[in-house]
């Protein structure tokens, strides 16, 4: 698995890069893992936090530069530590010991190789809880096919209806057409979501959407896109959360935090369509530290 890191095509970038022998593309992944933290997140959305929390591991380094990115010291700059692929496997066993609903895997594109072999040692040496796959939904569906049966949970965000935006905002190209390539992919892997009695996410997809301020008919194109293309038991996660962060400060349009009104607008949108499923957070409860507050 891990000579596909040769002449990496592991994301939509191609770079063709030989990460065995140190040499860095766009995303600056090496052939070694390297992690910012793993923790006991209890603030994701109800069926994936629980009572008991997810076993988060956030990933150094990112294929996408969003400029609003509230990771920006381990997406964009790098922060963390390099780490074995056997290390990883035993993370991912320290964090099931702490009882925690699931393995929460944020922003693992640039490592899918590595995060693969060291599923398999820890499902040797006794993983049993579910795998969540946290992405930015800028993923190649033939990389995401080297997944199928590793990963339980899908946790996609689509961010943008165009190009024009995700080249603003992201660096990115095409972010709708692949992004969008890549969920029905994820879908036709784990499908809609199986809740256990107490209402935790076991298996399926949930899509996620940050609301971007000044952004409103964004938004409503890709609410729109999922209701028509996806199945309705899928679950949609609509996030209230965003505020100027890194590079986003100075950017006009998006140098603010989002209104009551402009969310309201959204909301509205979403009855419209009639989602069946999923979540919205209530911004009128958002902490000083934009703690997500879920509404269902």
């Amino acid at each position: 698995m891990i000579e596909l890191l040769n002449k990496c095509t592991i994301c939509p970038h191609k770079c063709g890069i030989n990460r065995n022998k140190n040499q860095v593309g766009r995303c600056k992944s090496k052939n070694t893992v390297k992690i910012g933290l793993y923790s006991t997140h209890n603030f994701e959305e109800p069926c994936i936090s629980g009572k008991n929390g997810s076993g988060t591991i956030f990933f150094s380094n990112c294929n996408m530069n969003c400029i609003y990115c509230q990771n920006y010291e381990i997406s964009q700059e790098g922060k963390g530590k390099e780490i074995t692929i056997e290390e990883l496997a035993n993370i991912f066993l320290i964090q099931q010991e702490k009882n925690v609903e699931n393995i929460n895997l944020v922003t693992p594109t640039t490592y899918v190789p590595q995060i693969i072999e060291a599923i398999k040692i820890a499902k040797k040496r006794g993983l049993k809880i579910p795998i969540v796959y946290n992405t930015n939904g800028y993923e190649n569906v033939e990389t995401l096919k080297l997944l199928e049966g590793y990963i339980d949970i899908y946790l996609p965000d689509l961010k943008y209806a165009n190009s024009k935006l995700s080249k603003q905002y992201s660096k990115v190209d095409n972010y709708f057409e692949i992004a969008t390539n890549a969920i029905k992919e994820m879908h036709r892997q784990v499908g809609p979501p199986k809740l256990d009695e107490n209402g935790i996410i076991k298996k399926g997809l949930m899509i996620r959407h940050l609301v971007l301020p000044n952004n409103l008919v964004n938004s409503k194109i890709i609410l729109k896109w999922i209701k028509e293309n996806i199945d309705e038991n899928v679950y949609i996660s609509i996030m209230a959360q965003y505020f100027p962060t890194y590079k986003a400060k100075s950017v006009e349009k998006l140098n603010r935090k989002l209104t009551k009104t402009e969310y309201k607008e959204i909301e509205e949108y979403v009855y419209k369509l009639n989602i069946k499923n999923g979540y919205m957070q209530d911004l009128g409860k958002h902490e000083e530290e934009y703690v997500p507050k879920w509404e269902e």
